[in-house]
């Protein structure tokens, strides 16, 4: 078979996003030689574009730091619909994103409040799920989290998580298992939205209300295993431990606070729901070390080899 072709944007440029993806392609650790990359971003990048020089590439535009944070998230929209063509147009077989600036984005005219939402309108699916994954965790097992809600306010998760939008969210994620991670028979635990999972109702009712009945709807697969809802301050354990596949968590902070405290660097974002598979490194835009030589370039490499692993299961599965 064919090496993978992933299209890379290069994310905000005065981010590390540059530069993990250089990092990370000239790694020495099999990335390169797994996927033939397409990079999609501005001219202007100085020594990273050097070291970049011998890859395809897809200009967006012309960086210049002048131009400030307008620029930048307009570069960083452009490169992010131009791969997404790419991708739509079989020219690339999946994306990886390098991070953005959600204030820049908006700033260079885009109003979406992420890559996952964004995604999501320029695709025109109905309905994505985020989805978090670090294959190699220092504490056991992976962990793969789905989240029912992202970027929203906390005080509007409880009004927002209704059982159609819990059903739906977690069988995409399901999907994703079973397409791109090969996973037949998913085993799928619950983090409780309440402390102690509403202990029967005692301290909240949306396990009762909402993750009973959703549950139950789910039930109806026979072809998954659902181990039922847990605390939020113990269900990791379940994956951790090898007894899930993979944790369905009601709010964003819940599942990432765990999982990029034990797996910083090989934690990868993806967008499950698109009709091409999505990963990003599960870390920010990191303006502060941009340039210095500190930037792990882990996560970025997770994502490629996480992308390619599912460009090859879907090609695979055609």
């Amino acid at each position: 078979m064919n090496r993978p072709r992933v299209g890379i944007t290069l994310g905000d440029p005065r981010g590390i996003g540059p530069e993990v993806t250089a990092a990370a392609l000239a790694s020495g650790e099999g990335v390169a030689d797994g996927v033939e990359a397409v990079l999609v971003g501005p001219r202007g990048l100085g020594e990273i574009e050097r070291r970049l020089g011998h890859l395809a590439r897809e200009t967006v535009g012309d960086w210049d730091p002048a131009g400030g944070e307008k620029l930048a998230g307009e570069l960083s929209g452009r490169a992010i619909e131009r791969a997404v063509e790419l991708a739509r147009a079989g020219e690339v077989d999946g994306i990886v994103t390098a991070p953005i600036s959600k204030a820049a984005l908006r700033a260079g005219g885009y109003p979406h409040p992420g890559h996952t939402e964004f995604l999501q309108t320029l695709t025109g699916v109905d309905e994505v799920t985020m989805m978090m994954a670090a294959e190699r965790t220092p504490l056991g097992g992976p962990l793969r989290l789905a989240l029912l809600t992202a970027h929203l306010p906390l005080r509007e998760v409880p009004s927002t998580l209704d059982v159609r939008l819990f059903t739906r969210r977690t069988s995409i994620a399901i999907e994703a298992l079973r397409t791109w991670w090969g996973i037949g028979r998913p085993r799928v635990a619950f983090a409780g939205l309440n402390p102690h999972a509403g202990e029967g109702g005692l301290f909240g009712t949306e396990e009762i209300e909402v993750f009973g009945p959703a549950l139950e709807r789910l039930g109806a697969d026979p072809d998954l295993e659902l181990l039922g809802v847990f605390p939020g301050d113990t269900v990791f354990l379940k994956a951790l431990g090898g007894q899930a596949d993979l944790i369905v968590t009601p709010y964003h902070d819940v599942g990432l606070a765990v999982l990029k405290t034990i797996a910083m660097n090989e934690g990868v974002n993806v967008t499950a729901g698109l009709p091409f598979p999505r990963t990003s490194p599960d870390h920010g835009t990191a303006m502060d070390i941009a340039g210095r030589g500190k930037a792990d370039p882990g996560a970025m490499r997770a994502a490629i080899d996480l992308c390619a692993r599912f460009c090859a299961a879907r090609v695979a599965a055609s």
